[in-house]
């Protein structure tokens, strides 16, 4: 299966706290999008592996996604070097997708911007022809996508460019709340997190307004590209 977008995330709701609006933007539009989470999220302080892989199947669902895998890598250790990029590269000649979505490059959590490093490697290594992988007993051809953008998590950094999601985010935060066990529950016994907190959502909302007010939208997410961004029309820059 070939997809036009995979999104990787070092946690499951990685990617749907960050960059779900474009997710089902681009859906809507056509495209074949998938998610592989590099970890099952086993060090978070709430809830546990197999609660969370739960809830990333329920959001799966409202979201449309064509897939979702999950790589097993060790949440909190797992590291940028031969063995792990080569999951990766697997990964990418897999699906051969055209655009990868990845972590921020730099955040509160250790784990993302080592994650977008990682990503972002391996995506070029993914290119070499002399570097051999194989699925299923058959050696894959190298694939290249054409671009690697890192979506903004918990530091708000300066995006590149933002997607208007506006008419996407309030299904946005119904699949964040897919993942009772990691957002606010006023029943939950368990300690309170930066993102379990009452206002969590309103931090999220609040985000995607500012940065939808910079391209007159409601809505908006933005993304960090590693290169110059080219257009063919000036009067999609609106």
């Amino acid at each position: 299966m070939k997809l036009n977008i995979l999104a990787f995330g070092a946690h499951p709701d990685d990617v749907e706290i960050s960059c779900a609006g474009i997710i089902l933007k681009h859906i809507d539009l056509g495209y074949s999008v998938g998610i592989i989470d590099l970890t099952g999220g086993e060090l978070g302080t709430r809830g546990n592996k197999e609660l969370r892989l739960q809830e990333a199947s329920k959001a799966n669902k409202l979201m449309g996604i064509s897939i979702r895998e999950n790589l097993n890598m060790r949440d909190g250790f797992f590291k940028n070097d031969e063995e792990h990029q080569l999951k990766i590269i697997q990964k990418i000649r897999q699906y051969q997708p055209d655009i990868i979505l990845a972590n921020a490059p730099t955040d509160r959590h250790n784990d993302h911007g080592r994650a977008a490093q990682l990503v972002k490697e391996a995506a070029f290594l993914s290119g070499l022809i002399k570097i051999e992988t194989t699925l299923d007993g058959q050696a894959q051809q190298a694939w290249r996508p054409k671009a690697v953008y890192h979506y903004i998590q918990d530091y708000f950094l300066e995006p590149t460019f933002v997607v208007d999601i506006s008419p996407y985010f309030q299904k946005k935060i119904e699949i964040l709340k897919c993942y009772s066990s990691q957002f606010y529950n006023p029943n939950s016994n368990e300690p309170e997190t930066p993102i379990s907190k009452k206002d969590f959502f309103d931090v999220i909302e609040s985000k995607a307004r500012i940065l939808g007010r910079y391209i007159n939208a409601e809505f908006a997410e933005g993304f960090i590209a590693n290169r110059y961004i080219g257009v063919n029309d000036i009067v999609d820059l609106l």
